[in-house]
């Protein structure tokens, strides 16, 4: 075996690399040739919590055989926030409250698929301004998330600086945000029927300001992370997902098209007013963290297109439609879907023609993509685990519920 492997990904080596130990760059010199041959103990760590979202609620636990990843298992289970369960015991509009702390970064998606599941039982015809209010927050928060994200990635591959920036351009969203819905994360903003409240009368300049800084802020983003040759050199070729194995574990979202599967909810099954949005999808091939990348950074700018048909075409009308104030569904069930930051996010509802849910059952596209890192994780470098876990971008309150 190569010791070269210890230092560097496989996937830079060459066929037929040169013996000379100076092939090495100097300053990733700490595996003397020859190292291979010693006997050594594998190594059993509990690693992390590296990134925001594994802050104690994950166990990631890792054999190690020097720097190799020799086996990885992901255990998970202590937020204990039963949602579902918790759910069957709350009337429909308090179930928002709960749907937000599935996902602390983008509760918009949580709140909105179950009140479209909600709504598939009741058969409620929604204000076509409620939809286009609907997709406004959902592309701002979808923003938000994807700043959270790349801000949290650049860390796990050693950048700084951008996280920075992706603080200050989140807090513009934040205040957008709470100047809607009064709230900055846990918005309990979409209800069965619409939205709680219209657009207020000072939300729309601030989006206007936000849109007119955006672009150039995407371009700096890209220009500081994306092209920097120590990122790439990092996320280029590392944590493949190879087609195949991306439809097999069920992933969805940027880490399903980053391996060139272009399933998007919002075109595929549409919902809200998405249908009346002109944008794409941004698809790339490679399976990797780099294309992992280059697809969330291509969907900031596909949501920024969204905002802005939005706060330009808002139709007249009611936020709400007329709605008992206690909600008791007729008997029956369904399930409702939507594009979440992190994919197909689902609710499976069941109502039995009471004020609560008879059961609910939540899809979270976080658990698929961190089943999928998981099973890729042995082979890899340490350091490369821990790029691999940030690029799938996992929210650990909708996987433990």
């Amino acid at each position: 075996m190569d010791p070269r492997h210890l230092v560097s990904h496989a996937g830079w080596l060459t066929p037929n690399p040169p013996t000379d130990v100076e092939f090495v760059p100097a300053s990733l010199k700490r595996a003397p040739m020859g190292v291979d041959a010693l006997d050594t103990e594998r190594l059993i760590v509990n690693m992390g919590p590296q990134h925001p979202s594994t802050h104690g609620v994950l166990r990631l636990l890792l054999e190690l055989d020097g720097e190799e990843v020799v086996a990885a298992e992901s255990v998970v289970g202590y937020l204990h926030r039963g949602i579902e369960k918790l759910a069957e015991h709350r009337r429909y509009n308090a179930v928002g409250t709960l749907m937000d702390r599935g996902d602390y970064t983008s509760g918009i998606f949580n709140e909105l698929a179950f009140a479209l599941a909600a709504e598939a039982i009741m058969a409620v015809e929604i204000p076509r301004r409620a939809q286009w209010l609907r997709v406004l927050l959902s592309e701002l928060n979808r923003i938000a998330s994807h700043l959270v994200w790349y801000g949290t990635f650049g860390l796990d591959t050693g950048a700084m600086g951008q996280f920075l920036y992706a603080v200050r351009d989140r807090e513009q969203l934040l205040d957008i945000l709470e100047d809607i819905t009064g709230q900055r994360m846990m918005f309990n903003y979409v209800r069965p029927g619409g939205v709680v409240a219209d657009i207020t009368t000072t939300a729309e300049p601030k989006i206007r300001a936000f849109l007119a800084t955006i672009d150039g802020y995407l371009d700096e983003h890209e220009a500081l992370l994306g092209g920097n040759e120590i990122f790439q050199g990092r996320t280029r070729g590392v944590g493949v997902f190879e087609r195949p194995m991306a439809a097999g574990f069920g992933l969805t979202g940027a880490n399903l098209r980053a391996s060139g599967l272009g399933f998007d909810v919002r075109k595929d099954r549409p919902y809200a007013a998405y249908e009346e949005m002109d944008f794409s999808v941004p698809l790339a091939t490679e399976g990797d963290c780099y294309a992992r990348y280059l697809v969330r950074m291509g969907e900031l700018r596909q949501a920024v297109r969204i905002v802005r048909q939005c706060i330009d075409g808002l139709p007249e009308g009611e936020h709400t439609a007329k709605v008992p104030k206690v909600i008791r569904p007729p008997v029956g069930e369904a399930y409702a879907a939507v594009e979440s930051p992190r994919g197909e996010l689902g609710v499976h509802l069941i109502s039995d023609g009471t004020e609560n849910p008879y059961r609910m059952r939540y899809r979270p596209p976080a658990l698929y993509a961190l089943q999928a890192a998981e099973a890729i994780l042995p082979g890899v470098l340490l350091a490369d685990a821990v790029v691999i876990l940030g690029s799938v971008d996992i929210v650990l309150g909708e996987i433990d519920r």
